[in-house]
């Protein structure tokens, strides 16, 4: 009963390719949460409240 609930899929024959496309594109959503506000200032850049 206890088996059910505290498998991790260790044995799971295609491990390798579900970790590793996981991995990438954790990693790649960490890059571009990180650049996507200078990427966003960039094409569209704020105005000043003055200038409105």
């Amino acid at each position: 009963m206890l088996e059910a609930p505290l498998h991790t899929g260790a044995q799971h024959p295609d491990l390798l390719w579900i970790l590793v496309p996981s991995f990438l594109s954790f990693v790649a959503g960490l890059g571009l949460g990180s650049v996507s506000d200078r990427l966003r200032d960039w094409i569209r850049p704020q105005r000043d409240a003055a200038n409105n």
